[in-house]
């Protein structure tokens, strides 16, 4: 009985293993992640126009960037007059970059946002080990879910009196 029950163990584990690795490879293709990258320089560019824009009030850069940490923020200015980002100085014409090393929320005082602002969230890079480590932290539970519920749909068998051993 006792071996039955660790075949039993071993099987509803594989199979909560197995299922989370479906679940969790299925989630992270529906979700498109974008951190799931090492490190690498993002460009941003400040087109041409964008001071006449930001004096109308509107802008064509997208307000907030989601980047991995580690990540190098490359800032083109394309646009006739300088701009600022956060610690950036970007003189027309030029480039500034700046390196982001930590995950967070930041939010960088700009010039070429109508709002004044532009926000920047830094994810830790999605790799394979921080992957792995959720399927198993979720599939390991959900085989010893998946096993007590098969002892309640089917019991193990007591050993009858022919097989006890003495």
């Amino acid at each position: 009985m006792r071996t039955a029950l660790l075949v039993r163990f071993l099987l509803t584990i594989a199979a909560g293993l197995l299922l989370a690795t479906v679940f969790s490879e299925v989630a992270f293709g529906l979700q498109r992640n974008t951190v799931s990258r090492p490190p690498r320089t993002v460009e941003l560019v400040i087109p041409a126009g964008t001071s006449d824009q930001v004096a109308r009030g509107t802008s064509s850069i997208p307000q907030d960037l989601v980047i991995v940490a580690g990540d190098t923020l490359l800032v083109r200015n394309q646009d006739t007059v300088a701009h600022t980002l956060g610690p950036l100085y970007i003189p027309s014409g030029s480039s500034a970059s700046l390196r982001l090393g930590q995950a967070g929320s930041l939010s960088y005082a700009c010039s070429f946002e109508p709002s004044k602002y532009f926000g920047l969230t830094v994810q830790e890079a999605l790799t394979l080990g921080v992957r792995l480590e959720g399927i198993i932290v979720a599939g390991v539970p959900l085989g010893i879910l998946i096993g007590l519920y098969s002892l309640i749909v089917r019991p193990l068998k007591k050993p009858g009196p022919s097989q006890t051993s003495p």
